[in-house]
């Protein structure tokens, strides 16, 4: 068996393992896919690391954020360990120097977001890449049962299936039991090779303070104040260095105010969102890791992958959006061992806005119905054709733009993309491939010295492309419709031909505007009940967030061990049934009550703005008051924010978020009478 432990040490620098590392990579050295499960910082991605030393091929990590990327990127580079990412920062010509690279082995990791299997030049390349190993980071992203699911992790099995990788990781640091089973049986991974580490760590502090708003700026600073001094309280011995801290919050523009708020009680703070442009977001964020800014103020868009040794604390200023978030959040402090506080000042009264963050991701009948009829329209407009398919039967076929339909039917795109992915698993959808609907290229080299580098049919193709592009200027756009009729080729083969010749210095390619090919069951599309069905998932997914936002509150309500039942959340059996310094286990049962009954505006008011809403909808939109639901009255007054608001600048509108203080279920009621 490969030595280990002489590879930690001279690449890594480390003289031992932590718990969990050597049986995963042992087992991934082994051919045996596998699942592993260890708290936020304690060294899951050394797994994958270190095992992508050891294999002959490319290891491929999936990773669902970009600043999670660079920093890993970062880290390997200074371990000698050649990687690379292919992304949205990239230009065409680093892109292609990552991909020459990857083909001529010089690079042993690459790092991607699954979105980019979307990308057919990807996938062209990719699948004549050997890939030895796929890895999965934050994978609790693939199961439903999970709490930041993803649509588009769910494709994984079948893009692994697809490139024929032998060996799966999956990452995490959350999952419950139903999570963890989900996981492991999408890729096939036996219990046995399921690694979950304790889930306890005793040197965090778990405190929940209840505070009125009124009050919590005061109780934020004094907190602030309490960890930079080091007295007892706090957690902290006084010899010790303050260190750094992150303050979370649910909306953007407070993570501004209150960044501003305790700049001006001179505290070196600085805000966080993903508002921000990512040049600022990334500068922001690398003062923050050098010592440079003492504390972050940030929503959930910070702190994924933030490798700081030395956050001596975290706050959360307002409430989190699941136990699985502030296990997540809180895991960023103290990860070099030293005692760190975890402090979450509690009310209820941000209750309403992360639950319409669930609302407002719930779909309308009407809006599926639009999307159902879309396809049947498409279908029932378009002959089949097997030309531009890589499937070799005839199917009728349905192309979509994520953008565009969004916008159309109402749908925010992530709901957009779960819809999508539902219908594949009812059998109604099957992907088929995925193309730029904007494809085109430029010469850097003249025709004639392409057409030298070719002979026999291959150079007969290249100069049927070359005779099927439409050339405006400098830019041409092959007319693949033309190609097929006078070539009989597929679109994939004059892609691969395309990026061969960009490889080789010959032309340049750009694309745009995706566009998804999928084949379509008329027979399924036609089933009576399926928007109905399609609408009880989404109202049933509804239902389950609302149910983990409720378990919350109930959490930091405990009156037993905060620790030890955070540990139970997470099926770890091991923890102390009494850490002896969480809140609970001091004394401190918290209690999390409003500041304040907020007044409902005047029926009047709200009978005057539902009013407005349907006339400006109808002067915009076209729509009759008949066409608006009763959902969209409700997100109006709630200030929840979906496409037709966008499109139609509704939020410009008096009584927009008039309502915004009061919960859903009781602004659904008022809607409800007042429509009557």
């Amino acid at each position: 068996m490969t030595n280990l432990h002489s590879s930690l040490k001279d690449t890594f620098g480390f003289d031992q393992f932590r718990p969990g590392q050597e049986q995963t990579i042992r087992q991934l050295l082994s051919a045996e896919s596998s699942l592993a499960i260890f708290p936020t910082g304690s060294g899951k991605s050394l797994c994958y690391q270190l095992a992508a030393l050891h294999l002959p091929h490319l290891t491929l990590v999936v990773s669902p954020l970009l600043a999670l990327m660079k920093d890993q990127l970062v880290f390997l580079a200074k371990k000698g360990i050649s990687a690379a990412s292919i992304d949205s920062t990239l230009t065409a010509e680093q892109s292609k120097a990552v991909m020459s690279d990857v083909r001529s082995g010089k690079i042993k990791i690459l790092m991607v977001s699954v979105e980019r299997f979307k990308n057919e030049r990807f996938r062209h390349f990719i699948q004549s890449i050997p890939v030895s190993m796929l890895v999965v980071d934050e994978a609790h992203c693939i199961s439903e049962w999970g709490h930041n699911f993803r649509p588009d992790y769910l494709k994984l099995p079948a893009y692994r299936e697809a490139l024929n990788i032998p060996l799966v990781l999956l990452l995490t640091a959350t999952a419950t039991r139903a999570v963890k089973k989900d996981m492991a049986q999408k890729f096939g991974i036996t219990e046995s090779h399921i690694v979950q580490t304790g889930f306890y760590r005793s040197n965090l502090d778990l405190s929940v303070v209840s505070v009125s708003t009124s009050d919590k700026n005061a109780q934020l600073l004094e907190t602030i104040h309490q960890q930079s001094s080091g007295i007892e309280s706090s957690g902290l011995q006084s010899s010790q260095r303050p260190g750094s801290g992150i303050v979370y919050v649910t909306l953007q523009h407070s993570a501004e105010q209150v960044a501003e708020f305790l700049r001006h009680n001179q505290i070196n703070a600085m805000a966080y969102h993903a508002g921000f442009v990512s040049e600022k977001r990334q500068q922001i964020q690398s003062d923050f890791m050098a010592g440079k800014v003492q504390v972050i103020v940030a929503t959930i868009a910070f702190g994924m992958g933030i490798d700081k040794a030395d956050i001596r604390f975290v706050i959360h200023y307002d409430l989190p959006k699941s136990i699985e978030n502030y296990s997540q959040e809180v895991g960023r402090a103290g990860r070099d061992g030293a005692p760190s506080n975890c402090i979450t000042l509690a009310n209820l009264d941000g209750l309403n806005t992360v639950e319409n963050f669930v609302y407002g991701d719930t779909p309308e009948l009407a809006g599926i119905e639009y999307v159902l009829n879309n396809i049947k329209a498409e279908c029932q407009s378009s002959p089949p054709q097997s030309s531009q398919s890589q499937n070799s039967q005839q199917n009728v076929q349905w192309e979509l733009q994520l953008l565009s339909l969004s916008n159309a039917s109402n749908i925010r795109q992530l709901p957009m993309k779960t819809l999508l992915v539902q219908l594949e698993l009812l059998g109604v959808l099957q992907p088929l491939y995925a193309y730029f609907a904007d494809f085109k290229y430029k010469f850097v080299k003249s025709k004639e010295e392409i057409m030298a580098m070719f002979t026999g049919e291959r150079q007969a193709f290249v100069a049927a492309i070359f005779a099927h592009t439409s050339f405006k200027k400098v830019w041409g756009e092959p007319d693949f419709e033309a190609l097929f009729r006078s070539y009989a080729c597929e679109r994939s083969r004059v892609v691969v031909a395309l990026e061969y010749l960009q490889e080789k210095h010959c032309v340049l390619v750009e694309t745009k505007r995706i566009t998804e090919v999928f084949s379509v069951n008329t027979d399924a599309l036609s089933e009576p009940d399926l928007a109905e069905k399609l609408h009880q998932y989404f109202v049933d997914k509804e239902q389950k967030e609302i149910k983990r936002i409720a378990a919350l509150v109930r959490f930091f309500e405990l009156d037993k061990c905060l620790s030890h039942h955070l540990s139970l959340y997470f099926d770890d059996t091991q923890s102390p049934p009494l850490c002896g310094h969480c809140s609970v286990c001091k004394g401190q049962v918290a209690t999390l009550e409003y500041s304040q009954q907020h007044r409902w505006p005047d029926d009047g008011l709200l009978t005057t703005a539902i009013r407005a809403l349907a006339q400006h909808l109808n002067e915009k939109a076209g729509l009759l008051m008949s066409d608006i639901s009763e959902d969209l009255y409700c997100r109006f007054l709630a200030g929840i924010s979906v496409p037709l608001f966008t499109k139609y600048k509704v939020r410009q509108l008096q009584g927009f978020g008039s309502c915004e203080h009061v919960r859903y279920a009781d602004i659904r009621q008022k809607v409800q009478d007042l429509l009557v």
